[in-house]
């Protein structure tokens, strides 16, 4: 299988991808829209990931949402990868037209081509995400394995963070396995199981395999530094680099699972090439909790710029306390190990960043949108 569809190929890691796959001596299309929000508002002439593959791939600039986009990227195709997708999470709670539009009906486009026409492909790859489950797996004293729901509004506001299950808060974190509850708190995270189960569902009847992987939170090297939807590391370092300070959200121990790029890719080759991924979900992370407050203090250590981090009790409607992944699967199947770890990750990023233009810090204003939504309590 030696020429590879990668939708959003122009993105953080749809970029890197395909560097690597080049390497590994594929021939890449990308299909990318060149997004202003990611890419700035001449990407053509400035953006970093466009400028690092243009000349490398055949590169169409269309989207995901047209037919006509897609049956001309598909052409010849072996494997597509499909990542093309409107990502944030506060976001996709007022912007709903256009996730489902972009993550729903691009998807829906694809497979409606796939079931009606004559077409090389053997594999899709679909980028899933931890977003699909909601709230974590938990363990609760007398029921064992629990799933709860989207915490209280009320309890948050008078500074209750903690997730409770029928009234419990005597709960045990327990990492997410693929077999957990999928429960998702946003547009977003429904759109991702939505764009999940048709692709698993629709390619087996079609001789098709299809493997999804639900990524963790992605960082590395290339990352936007000018979205301020999504990316807490870009979000936070934008902040500090501008002297500005940091707002942590709740209480500042919420967790997530940060996982390096080039891990993200290693998992993602492996399941392009490995026939044991076939008809198979993934969980990629490290299976590692770090929260908040950790990373805005790494960030400000790593810069050596101090600025001061306030905890404000605020909270998004929508977003999770905790999650992170269990790696039992990937590691069996595909024998995929995490490399970079936190504090080797965190140090490539930051001085990646220091090589880069201080962007604007746009934080304020796509808060002050999610405030008018009654969002950002």
């Amino acid at each position: 299988m030696k020429n590879i569809l990668i939708t959003g190929g122009a993105g953080f890691i749809g970029s890197n991808l395909s560097l690597a796959l080049i390497e590994k001596g594929y021939e890449i299309t990308v299909l990318d829209n060149l997004s202003p929000q990611i890419h700035g508002d001449n990407p053509e002439e400035t953006s970093p990931l466009y400028l690092s593959i243009k000349d490398k791939v055949t590169f169409i600039k269309g989207t995901v949402t047209s037919r006509n986009d897609w049956e001309e990227a598909i052409k010849k195709q072996d494997v597509i990868v499909h990542f093309a997708a409107e990502t944030g999470t506060g976001q996709s709670m007022y912007c709903i037209e256009k996730y489902t539009e972009v993550n729903i009906l691009g998807t829906a486009i694809l497979l409606d081509i796939l079931a009606n026409k004559n077409t090389t492909v053997k594999k899709v790859v679909i980028a899933s995400s931890r977003s699909i489950y909601g709230e974590g797996k938990y363990v609760h004293p007398e029921l064992g394995n629990v799933y709860p729901l989207h915490r209280n509004e009320k309890d948050m506001l008078s500074g209750d963070f903690s997730v409770k299950y029928e009234g419990e808060v005597n709960l045990k974190l327990q990492a997410t396995d693929e077999e957990s509850k999928i429960h998702p708190s946003s547009v977003y995270g429904i759109t991702k199981q939505n764009q999940e189960q048709m692709i698993m569902t629709v390619c087996p009847t079609l001789n098709i395999a299809p493997v999804a992987f639900r990524y963790q939170n992605v960082y590395g090297p290339g990352q936007s530094l000018s979205n301020p939807y999504t990316g807490i590391l870009s979000i936070f370092s934008t902040q500090i680099r501008n002297n500005n300070g940091i707002q942590i959200f709740e209480d500042g121990k919420e967790t997530r699972d940060f996982v390096y790029i080039d891990d993200v890719v290693n998992a993602t080759i492996l399941g392009i090439e490995k026939e044991e991924a076939n008809n198979e979900i993934f969980n990629v992370g490290t299976g590692i909790a770090t929260d908040v407050l950790t990373v805005a203090n790494t960030l400000i250590d790593a810069y050596n710029i101090d600025v001061p981090v306030k905890i404000t009790g605020k909270f998004r409607l929508g977003d999770i306390r905790h999650n992170y992944a269990d790696m039992t699967k990937i590691r069996k199947l595909l024998g995929f190990e995490p490399q970079v770890f936190f504090k080797e990750g965190i140090n490539n990023f930051t001085q990646w960043v220091l090589r880069q233009k201080i962007e604007e810090d746009n934080l304020e204003s796509s808060l002050a949108e999610m405030k008018e939504k009654g969002l950002l309590k």
